[in-house]
């Protein structure tokens, strides 16, 4: 059968993180640098069908293409990270050390690919300042200072929402990663994975690896938004906040209701059963 029971989609979970914490940090950053890129081409997109179709629904519905792309060729994105690599960690299949290695180096090579992708986009946009700024690069614009300066503007108000904005968003996104694993067709994984990735991203949730793409692209297209608000309103609580709706939510609740010792208990509680009714009848 193509469907993957929950419990043996922990197993895999698992298995993922810990082959995830092997790879080189080479691998790490190559392959977090074609997601991060791979994520920015989805964002840009989605931007676009929403300014075509005046329908932001839209733009979260054809979001999911780049998310899709991550996941089918194994890259590596460090929110999805934040569910599977530390839970090896909790499960003693892999060290600490070796959990935040990974973290590190592909939080970077995201960052990278990015950055990279919004800078050949803005080039791309303006033909490197030669050409009057479109509809996308407004929205753009727009959309990098209501990411940081607005929530600045509410002072620690502000920073509660991006904090709890981030935590709903990976709790979805960790859940895409999830369902993927819960088919073995391609046609399979690619719907399970689409649904929780548009749910986040219809609601305007915050994600750290989209904003490594549309911040610092905003700013290079005129965004009234300096380096430090883009990481002290957007950045680091936006990654804190993912790691939490990732890690907990998503990754540590299936592990406790799904993982290896609670799908063992069962069978250990039935042949405990079996040997005493054996010795009730002896």
């Amino acid at each position: 059968m193509d469907y993957v029971k929950p419990t043996e989609v922990v197993k895999t979970m698992l298995a993922a993180g810990a082959a995830k914490a092997d790879l080189s940090p080479k691998h790490l950053l190559l392959r977090g640098v074609l997601s991060g890129a791979i994520l920015g081409f989805a964002t840009s997109l989605a931007v676009v069908a929403t300014l075509q179709t005046g329908q932001p629904i839209v733009g979260a519905a054809v979001f999911p293409v780049g998310f899709v792309m991550i996941v089918l060729l194994g890259l590596e994105l460090v929110t999805g990270n934040f569910s599977v690599v530390m839970l090896a960690g909790v499960d003693g299949r892999r060290s600490w050390a070796a959990v935040v290695a990974n973290l590190g180096w592909v939080f970077l090579g995201n960052l990278l690919g990015s950055v990279l992708y919004g800078a050949l986009l803005a080039g791309a946009l303006t033909s490197f300042g030669a050409e009057l700024p479109s509809p996308l690069v407004a929205k753009i614009v727009g959309i990098a200072e209501a990411k940081t300066v607005a929530y600045a503007a509410h002072g620690w108000a502000g920073m509660g929402a991006v904090v709890t904005k981030a935590i709903l968003c990976n709790w979805m996104v960790c859940l895409g990663v999830v369902m993927a694993m819960t088919s073995q067709s391609t046609m399979g994984k690619i719907v399970a994975a689409w649904l929780p990735v548009l749910t986040f991203f219809g609601q305007g949730f915050e994600h750290s690896v989209v904003n490594m793409f549309v911040i610092p692209t905003g700013m290079l297209l005129g965004a009234k938004v300096s380096v430090a608000q883009w990481w002290l309103w957007n950045q680091l609580p936006v990654t804190l906040g993912n790691l939490v709706g990732g890690f907990l939510f998503t990754g540590l609740f299936l592990y406790w209701t799904y993982g290896p010792a609670r799908s063992a208990a069962p069978a250990a509680e039935t042949v405990a059963s079996e040997e005493t009714s054996e010795t009730a009848r002896a």
